[in-house]
């Protein structure tokens, strides 16, 4: 396992240049460029004041800890120091990620079939193809950099089980680089703690060390390598909210609290939704056969259960969000690293039945027949749908977001006070004091954040001269509220094109008397 990992292999360099291909034929539907959600300038604001203030903060001078993603804000925050265009640095960043997780589920192909020197080519060029991932790597956003780190946990995970070497300084020393790699992954995405847990409980229940003192002297390594790194963010969300996880969590639960009354498997299947727009139903054939397999192997080998840990991992994901935070927006972002997990077993499935159905006419149909329909659907997804979906997301970002943050730098003076519900692009265009409607930078509201006279009451109080809302995003939902006086609206062509509406800033009249 050793050389499957350390070993340079051609399929790397081709891997990161097919990757770089796929991107910039993306990143070239859209002129100018942008990216395709708003949470990706709250990113660039974080990253910019870390670099340019040293602090942690939103508004400058004014500590937060809205970002969910400190790794990501930190790597982006080098960029600004070393004065790369943000743009550049930031698609760079999603090239590493999306080239690195090609990378390592090929090694993980590699690992299971050995003998196939094609295979991991074709599950490394199956990610990148998977237009989701493609997406998440030119977004802007921490996704396809947690997937990166999902798919390396994994693979860390199964190298123990082939390790011979269980002297104590080989233990620990792969121990401490787990830990690293755990607390990184965290500090990507905090729900990465979920797959720390996972992989400690089989760990735990398989030994593959040998012997309960050898798992838990890898445990401690682990886990204090685990501790220290994540510590000083853990430090830094107490002060701040007074609990392990930053504000964007309280706050996106609460705005969505509502869809929890929702029969959990209605919830399910909204989370699953945006995922099967791809190629990954037609996988679905070798995925079951992935797991039958190893079933089997179970019987004889009970360490084999690790290798069903990226199932495992995909399911668990998917579960915890349609328990907690069931939405289907931004085509599924948050359920999005379940993804290679998930490609990556139906691969390796498909592999296998293609190999061991030979002898039956059936089963070698319906393999061969899935095979086929998932490459062409990869082309299809890849090259077309793909890149059609991602030029309209940032044509609605800028023509909306942008537009109207750029509006109120011009418009708009800084001593009146903004109330924002997307705050990204005006933090970036138009940085100044605001009212946070999502909760992100403003926490106080997460009480009531569904309590439309509590908002409005809180607007007043805090004396709020401008909102910008989409009408949905309005307390109460009228724009016909006689506290508000529009003075501009976006009229931009893509969103109201993908069913939308424009965005709109409002002079809120407080004696609900708008000039003539």
């Amino acid at each position: 396992m050793k050389s499957v990992i350390n070993r340079f292999r051609l399929y790397d360099a081709l891997l990161g240049l097919a990757s770089l291909g796929l991107m910039l034929f993306y990143l070239a539907q859209v002129q100018p460029g942008g990216f395709p959600l708003d949470d990706s300038w709250i990113h660039q604001v974080y990253g910019r004041n870390l670099a340019l203030y040293n602090e942690w903060s939103f508004v400058p001078g004014v500590s937060s800890a809205a970002s969910t993603s400190p790794l990501y804000t930190v790597l982006l925050s080098i960029g600004y120091r070393l004065n790369v265009p943000y743009v550049w640095w930031t698609h760079a960043l999603g090239w590493v990620a999306l080239s690195a997780a090609a990378i390592t589920g090929a090694r993980m192909t590699a690992h299971l079939l050995p003998h196939d020197r094609r295979l991991p080519w074709a599950a490394g060029l199956a990610l990148i193809g998977a237009w989701h991932l493609t997406w998440a790597a030119v977004s802007g956003m921490e996704t396809m950099l947690f997937c990166m780190w999902t798919l390396i946990l994994i693979l860390l995970a199964w190298r123990e089980f082939d390790e011979a070497d269980t002297k104590l300084q080989a233990i620990l020393r792969r121990s401490v680089m787990f830990g690293i790699a755990a607390a990184l992954t965290a500090l990507t995405r905090p729900e990465g703690v979920m797959l720390v847990g996972l992989i400690g409980i089989l760990m735990l229940l398989l030994r593959p060390q040998g012997s309960l003192k050898r798992i838990i002297q890898w445990g401690v390594g682990s886990g204090i390598a685990f501790i220290l790194v994540l510590s000083p963010y853990l430090s830094f969300n107490i002060a701040q909210t007074g609990g392990l996880l930053p504000d964007t969590a309280a706050a996106k639960m609460a705005e969505t609290a509502f869809l929890l009354q929702v029969p959990y498997l209605e919830r399910l299947s909204t989370v699953i939704y945006p995922l099967i727009a791809g190629v990954q139903l037609l996988l679905i054939p070798g995925m079951v056969y992935f797991v039958w397999k190893l079933v089997m192997r179970l019987r004889r080998e009970a360490k084999a259960a690790i290798y069903l840990l990226p199932l495992i991992w995909a399911i668990a994901l998917i579960a915890l969000y349609a328990a907690r935070l069931p939405v289907a927006y931004q085509h599924g972002r948050y359920v999005i690293p379940a993804l290679p997990a998930l490609i990556m077993v139906g691969i390796i499935g498909c592999a296998w039945l293609l190999r061991d159905g030979r002898s039956s006419m059936p089963v070698r149909v319906i393999a061969r027949s899935s095979a086929i329909a998932a490459a062409l659907g990869w082309f299809y997804f890849a090259f077309g749908a793909g890149p059609a979906v991602y030029r309209t997301d940032v044509n609605i970002i800028n023509q909306e977001m942008v537009a109207s943050a750029q509006w109120i730098e011009n418009n708009v003076s800084r001593e009146d006070l903004l109330a924002v519900h997307d705050i990204g692009a005006v933090g970036y265009f138009a940085s100044r004091p605001i009212l946070d409607l999502a909760g992100l930078v403003s926490p106080e509201i997460v009480p009531f954040i569904l309590d439309q006279n509590a908002l409005w009451n809180w607007l007043e109080r805090e004396e709020a001269r401008y909102l910008m809302a989409f009408p949905d995003q309005i307390p109460g939902g009228s724009i016909h509220d006689s506290r508000l006086c529009p003075v501009f609206t976006t009229m931009g062509s893509a969103s109201p094109e993908a069913g939308g509406s424009n965005m709109t800033v409002y002079r809120l009249a407080w004696d609900r008397q708008c000039p003539p």
